[in-house]
């Protein structure tokens, strides 16, 4: 309007009718409450209200234009960005491969990560402090999870770890109860409680000498002869075991390892593409 000098005119450049166009400017002078145009003759003009709304159009709708093309882009995995919470073990076995393969389909989705152990990871998820959060639990039917979105990825079994020349270093199962007079290395502190649930069962508490959250230290105090453990097959992958033999353990004790996310987050582009490679990580 304010190049053309008429609503005909500004319709037929707009590809539209003018009562259209006179209808729109009704409603837009409705809600500035008060006029944009006055007529001169045969030509409308701006007011001053309206030369206004006139200077910073250009900018609005730029703005909407580049909005919409980062929506686009973050809807198509162009861009978009994936807040990840991992405990140690994932940290070092799942989450390489996973993340590799994202970059490789998707180089435009950004993905940060961080450490932490449940159930401290799940409280940063529902907190908002990230987006999928990579845990685990043993066997806990508790309800803990139900408000969100669940992806099993792989059970985790227990091994045993002993020095190396101990009396079991040779057997090919051990029973937890042979154990029971050994000292103790545990491990963090979900594992730790795990442990303590299962001797138990087994009719005896186990002596903690040490505890500690990181897995090579838990392997090096069993190879230098100060103690036994049981940790996550996973937890073993990636870690020397220097002085430390490894036994299978019974009963057969297993963690879930899950990937979490929020209901709303789920149906995310970027987020259910992580998702999808956890997945596939976890299945290699």
């Amino acid at each position: 309007m304010s190049t053309t000098g008429s609503f005909s005119a500004a319709a037929r450049e707009l590809g539209c009718t003018q009562p259209a166009v006179s209808q729109q400017m009704k409603a837009l002078e409705s809600s500035a409450g008060t006029p944009l145009l006055i007529r001169t003759g045969r030509e409308m003009r701006l007011t001053q209200a309206g030369e206004a709304l006139v200077r910073h159009a250009s900018g609005i709708l730029a703005g909407l234009t580049a909005a919409e093309e980062e929506v686009a882009a973050i809807a198509g995995l162009r861009a978009g960005r994936v807040r990840l919470v991992s405990f140690p073990s994932g940290s070092s076995s799942l989450v390489p491969g996973a993340l590799a393969a994202l970059r490789a389909e998707h180089p435009g989705t950004r993905v940060s990560l961080v450490e932490a152990e449940p159930p401290r990871s799940v409280e940063m998820l529902r907190d908002g402090d990230c987006d999928i959060a990579l845990a685990f639990r043993y066997g806990e039917t508790g309800g803990e999870w139900d408000d969100l979105v669940v992806r099993p990825l792989l059970a985790d079994r227990l091994i045993g770890l002993v020095p190396e020349g101990h009396r079991l270093a040779g057997a090919e199962a051990v029973g937890i109860g042979e154990l029971a007079d050994e000292p103790w290395i545990a491990g963090c502190p979900r594992c730790r409680r795990q442990l303590v649930e299962v001797c138990e069962a087994s009719g005896f508490t186990p002596r903690i000498d040490f505890a500690t959250d990181d897995y090579p230290a838990v392997i090096g105090l069993v190879g230098a002869g100060l103690g036994v453990a049981v940790l996550p097959e996973l937890a073993m992958e990636s870690v020397r075991r220097k002085g430390a033999r490894t036994v299978t353990v019974e009963p057969a004790v297993e963690r879930e390892i899950v990937a979490l996310t929020l209901p709303d987050l789920a149906q995310v582009p970027a987020v259910a593409a992580t998702l999808d490679q956890l997945a596939r990580a976890a299945a290699r």
